[in-house]
């Protein structure tokens, strides 16, 4: 396993020790969803149905098919925030 990979599991077990990781799916969500960012993956979601035909569409097509928009679409502002907010966490709980 890589440095990198090895700090990435590192951090991530301490988010999830500390119940910090919960937090933050919460706060994405309320931003995503506060930003409109569900509205506009929703309609992305009903377009590739619409194209594909409802028969034909899988779940895994779906997922294929919208993923890539929807990360892109997440605004940078948000991403920002959870950024500093692991960060900050980082900060006050480092050994």
């Amino acid at each position: 396993m890589s440095k990198e990979l090895q700090m990435r599991a590192a951090i991530n077990q301490k988010l999830i020790e500390m119940g910090e990781r919960e937090r933050l799916k919460e706060l994405l969500r309320a931003k995503l969803i506060e930003c409109g960012w569900r509205d506009q993956l929703k309609a992305h979601c009903k377009e590739v149905i619409k194209e594909k035909g409802i028969e034909n569409v899988t779940v895994e097509d779906l997922v294929a098919g919208v993923t890539p928009k929807g990360r892109a679409l997440v605004p940078d502002s948000v991403k920002k925030e959870l950024l500093q907010r692991i960060r900050a966490f980082l900060a006050q709980h480092s050994t």
